[in-house]
């Protein structure tokens, strides 16, 4: 299948390398030539703009947009907009607020243009992991582009089919599911970063709880000198809380259990405040949820071992780095 994609940052750059991988044909477009010259080497068409791009695909077109929400995205959308031709299908993989994926494609719409939001999670781990894919379209919509999300899904894997599971679909087996109409992918997916705060708050407070247990306020004979790089290895062999997250942050702690080179200023991306405004919105109390969100507000005015060990986290699943203090 023919794709343009926009965006070749941590994640557009993987996206398009993983479908070229499957036989997929990308052009691809960003505002640094650079990266997108440099993609050419793993087999991309490099456009030198939107229109070049647009002017490369063939009838009906599709075209992924990867880029940070707000106004990059809303911006390029738009551009799109008076570009592309009926029938034409817009993707925003990003991490958009899903009202704004309902009002676009409403929009979209009235020009004969299709629109489908994919939450998207893999982090800089996609390329060889796979994505994990939630998707809000129309069916036809969805049907049109699901070569795509089989390409870019984990698939089976050597996961064991989850006991009592008997659904004739198994779309959710392989790795992403058609979870309703547009802003359902982004929905769940903004609900998927709103519980990955409070997992992460989670593990951090737990670690640095342990980390004080050596503290001299306490009697000497209950002062522990934990190793915390081996308790979350051993936590990672059977443990009912070993986790991706908890693999992320053993790899943090063999490297530095001290974790001297993170400011621990942990930054959220919008995802979780969204989150917290939507039960706020639906009357469903979510105080992890929240309180996750809080700390991370916290972390900006202190620096305590939970806040590194977040921004450990963060920077061991999609490669963020955390602004100094």
């Amino acid at each position: 299948m023919q794709l343009g994609i926009i965006g070749l940052g941590r994640m557009g750059g993987n996206i398009a390398r993983r479908l070229m991988r499957d036989g997929h044909e990308v052009i691809a477009y960003d505002r640094s030539q650079e990266t997108a010259v440099a993609l050419t080497d793993d087999g991309a068409t490099h456009a030198t703009s939107l229109e070049a791009m647009v002017a490369s695909l063939a009838p009906p077109r599709a075209v992924w947009v990867m880029l940070p929400a707000g106004a990059p995205t809303e911006d390029t959308i738009a551009a799109l907009g008076e570009l592309m031709e009926a029938d034409d299908i817009i993707i925003d993989g990003g991490n958009t607020f899903y009202k704004d994926d309902i009002r676009r494609a409403k929009a979209l719409r009235e020009k004969g243009l299709l629109y489908a939001d994919v939450g998207t999670s893999g982090g800089v781990w996609g390329l060889e992991r796979g994505y994990c894919m939630m998707v809000g379209a129309e069916d036809e919509t969805f049907e049109r582009l699901e070569p795509l999300f089989k390409s870019l899904a984990p698939g089976y894997g050597d996961l064991e089919r989850t006991r009592g599971r008997n659904a004739p679909d198994d779309r959710a087996e392989q790795g992403y599911i058609h979870a309703g109409p547009v802003g359902a992918g982004h929905y769940v997916k903004m609900i998927h970063n709103g519980i990955e705060y409070g997992l992460m708050q989670a593990y951090a407070e737990g670690f640095d709880l342990m980390k004080t247990k050596s503290s001299p306020d306490l009697p000497e004979d209950e002062r522990f000198d934990l190793n915390l790089a081996d308790i979350a290895e051993v936590w990672r062999r059977g443990s009912v809380v070993s986790s991706w997250l908890l693999d992320l942050t053993a790899q943090a702690l063999a490297g530095d259990a001290r974790l001297d080179n993170y400011t621990g200023a942990v930054a959220d991306s919008g995802e979780g405040r969204w989150t917290i405004d939507a039960a706020v919105e639906q009357g469903v109390p979510t105080p992890v949820l929240a309180s996750a969100l809080f700390a991370r507000f916290r972390s900006r005015q202190e620096n305590t071992y939970a806040d590194r060990l977040l921004s450990a986290m963060r920077f061991g699943f999609g490669g963020h780095v955390e602004p100094p203090k």
